[in-house]
């Protein structure tokens, strides 16, 4: 397993409390308005010690001061796939963008 892996793998233990195992990778493209907002891989674990989750997708960003930060969402019944997963990761952003201003 890659280094890079294994800081999803630690991410997801650390932010959901539970033992990740890689699954697959899958590459995302989203685009709104003929655009594309988000192109990068995401990473699908299953997961175990959960009580609700099987599955978690995971991957990592780069913020504007080019600080690496992880996101791992967990499945659930609205977020069943990693296109998904990355969509309510930017909902959630933008959420948060416009609560700070």
């Amino acid at each position: 397993m890659t280094d890079y892996l294994q800081r999803l793998q630690a991410a997801i233990k650390h932010m959901h409390g539970c033992v990740a195992e890689h699954v697959a990778t899958t590459p995302i493209i989203e685009t709104f308005n003929g655009k594309t907002i988000w192109q990068r891989d995401v990473e699908r674990y299953s997961v175990r010690n959960h009580p609700r989750a099987k599955r978690c997708f995971a991957w990592v960003c780069r913020d504007e001061d080019g600080k690496d930060y992880y996101t791992a969402v967990l499945e659930t019944r609205a977020i069943d796939s990693e296109l998904a997963a990355v969509r309510a990761a930017l909902v959630a952003q933008v959420k948060d963008e416009r609560k700070k201003a």
